[in-house]
């Protein structure tokens, strides 16, 4: 029996008025508000859905059309998401921290007519591109704090009167939501999710019901969800994950999605709920990673030496297991004891004592990051996919979790690899194409409807998927030692200290990085050794930082074969920022962009300058641009490191 009533026949609007008619009471989402949580059941979700559609419809929003949502994750902004489908119209949400160029290149392409801003924030970014947007005729705004001058403005609504508005047209339209629901198809477009970037301007990803209940009925099938459940909502909601776990996953399998009270309290809302499960990228496993780091460092000596014990202790119990290895007695009654004293408070200062999986994906997640969170009782797995696969390709069991690979194929999903070594993916999960590309999709999907990832890997003996880097990055030094760039920066991000490195070495004869110090661990170092400094640029070029990052190095390059360990570093004067284009809104290097900016840097990485000068152009949120010149030092690592090194 399906999980879905009809799971290739249906569309997510109406699962949703299934699980009104089947579970009309059971919680469906919550919203933290001033402290207290708000809950709306599933009967409640159809309502608003119901209703804001209709308000939609009053509104002239018809079949084809798109909506774009903006913001944090609130429940009004799911609502609109499916209350568009439910009209047989698109949803285009884009990431609330998007610059002034990428929102109108976003509205404009997909031709957005209506948005639905979360607060004042965002309808203001919009009111000022107004007259670069032909297309839009309406910006609905959900919080109303700020928003009473703007009462009479033409263009403007609140979500609360749109809601109204649809009440009073389904009053004088009875029947009119109820055919629309009926008209949509499975293969009816769902949503538009732009893809970040890597490389070039974002593609509109056009993702069907099909796509979207076929692959999260395969996951819930594959890691047991439960109806029931709680999950936390707080991934940025143009990330097509999110759309696939808070609204896919929860429509099939009837969990709760929970919204926390805002992006600054993620980690207390987090240890509040408890959620059941938590996806999250691997730059929030290592910001965990850090503060345990951070914590323990603040502490004693004999809680930091009881924490370092027991850390040893469950290295070597999750290396047992993970060989298949009997845990011998002496170890298990340490374990038993560490999780009394030093796991358990870990998992529960996390927020993750009820958390049956976890997952991590959108990027290579380190291999001793990984072990870390395993050995302290988090079953931590890998998933891996793509925007155009519906956000899942593959995910790893409970009982065969890897940090060197991705895990098996979710069911009904295939993967091949060609003669170049390109992972390719097929299933119902595959996208219909990119909106208005037909060309670039002929590019990305074969004759035979296989999508081409654009990474590099390989299916092992056992059945599971290796993902070794972005096949356009992998390369080769001068000497013809492989080159993987991201295995070399997952290494070093292993360090408190280290917040983004950006490797390189194709066709070089050894591996140098830029590197970005993490501001809080490595300020909080220099308090406690009595550094003082006014800024990030300051503390990043104080001679003792560079003596830091070094001894960080070499400590990584133990780890590293020894033709790829990194011989020269730089120390960043600035973040990288996607507001900057060096990273995607999901926190990807890219790459090229990178190399092409820095070309001075890389040229002095192999020049044997000691110093080099970089101009970097700076881009505000409202897209203004200043420029910034510095003269960086570049380091070596200490004398003998590599020579010693494995």
């Amino acid at each position: 029996m399906s999980l879905v009533d009809s799971p290739h026949t249906g569309t997510l609007p109406k699962l949703l008025a299934r699980n009104a008619r089947q579970w009309s009471s059971d919680p469906a989402m919550r919203e933290k508000t001033r402290g207290i949580w708000q809950t709306w059941s599933w009967a409640d979700y159809h309502t608003q859905v119901r209703d804001f559609a209709l308000g939609l419809a009053s509104l002239g929003f018809k079949r084809g059309e798109k909506l774009t949502v903006v913001g944090d994750n609130r429940p009004q902004l799911y609502f609109a998401q499916l209350a568009a489908a439910a009209l047989g119209g698109f949803s285009v949400p884009v990431y609330q921290d998007s610059i002034a160029t990428e929102i109108v290149y976003v509205l404009n392409h997909a031709e957005v007519s209506i948005v639905v801003a979360e607060d004042q924030e965002q309808v203001d970014k919009i009111l000022s591109l107004r007259d670069q947007l032909p297309s839009l005729r309406w910006i609905v705004y959900d919080d109303p704090r700020g928003m009473q001058s703007y009462a009479d403005h033409a263009l403007i609504r609140s979500f609360v009167d749109v809601v109204a508005a649809g009440r009073t047209y389904g009053n004088d339209n009875p029947g009119y939501f109820d055919t629309e629901l009926a008209r949509g198809a499975p293969d009816d477009v769902a949503m538009i999710a732009y893809t970040s970037g890597t490389t070039g301007s974002p593609k509109g990803v056009m993702l069907t019901h099909r796509n979207m209940i076929t692959i999260s009925e395969g996951f819930v099938t594959m890691e047991g969800i439960r109806r029931g459940d709680n999950w936390l909502s707080y991934l940025p909601m143009a990330w097509v994950g999110d759309t696939t776990f808070t609204v896919g996953v929860g429509l099939v399998a009837g969990i709760t999605a929970n919204c926390p009270e805002s992006p600054e309290t993620v980690q207390r809302d987090l240890r509040e709920l408890g959620p059941s499960g938590l996806v999250a990228p691997p730059r929030i496993w290592e910001n965990m990673l850090t503060s345990i780091q951070v914590k323990t460092a603040d502490a004693t000596p004999l809680k930091r030496w009881v924490f370092a014990h027991f850390r040893r202790i469950a290295e070597q119990v999750e290396l047992a297991r993970s060989e298949g290895r009997a845990v011998p007695l002496g170890q298990r009654m340490w374990y038993a004891l560490g999780e009394f004293l030093v796991y358990g408070p870990v998992r529960d200062q996390l927020g993750l004592r009820r958390a049956r999986s976890c997952y991590t994906g959108g990027a290579p997640l380190g291999a001793d990051n990984f072990r870390f969170f395993r050995s302290f009782g988090i079953n931590l797995k890998q998933v891996y996919g793509a925007t155009e696969a519906s956000a899942l390709i593959a995910c790893q069991l409970n009982d065969e979790a890897d940090p060197n690979s991705v895990g098996r194929t979710l069911p009904g999903v295939a993967v091949r690899v060609d003669d170049r070594g390109e992972v390719m993916v097929s299933g119902p999960n595959i996208f219909k194409g990119y909106f208005k590309q037909d060309e670039v999709t002929r590019e990305t999907i074969t004759a035979d409807g296989w999508l081409k990832t654009g990474d590099a890997g390989f299916v092992d003996p056992r059945g599971h998927l290796v993902i070794i880097d972005r096949a356009k990055d992998v390369g080769k030094l001068a000497d013809g030692t492989p080159f993987a760039p991201q295995f070399v920066e997952n290494k070093l991000k292993f360090s408190p200290f280290i917040r983004e490195a950006v490797s390189f070495g194709d066709g070089k004869p050894f591996v140098a990085a830029m590197v970005a110090i993490d501001l809080n661990t490595v300020g909080n170092w220099a308090e406690r050794n009595n550094l003082a400094y006014t800024s990030f640029m300051d503390l990043s070029r104080k001679p003792e930082v560079a003596t830091l990052i070094g001894e960080e190095i070499v400590k990584c390059n133990v780890t590293l074969p020894a033709a790829g360990q990194v011989r020269r570093f730089l120390l960043l004067n600035k973040e990288l920022d996607a507001d900057d284009a060096e990273m995607t809104r999901t926190r990807k290097v890219r790459r090229r962009f990178v190399a092409e900016k820095y070309a001075s840097v890389i040229e002095a990485f192999y020049s044997g300058k000691n110093e080099v000068e970089v101009t970097m152009e700076i881009t505000f949120e409202d897209g203004r641009k200043s420029t910034l010149t510095s003269t960086i030092a570049l380091h070596e690592t200490a004398p003998g490191a590599v020579q010693r090194a494995a």
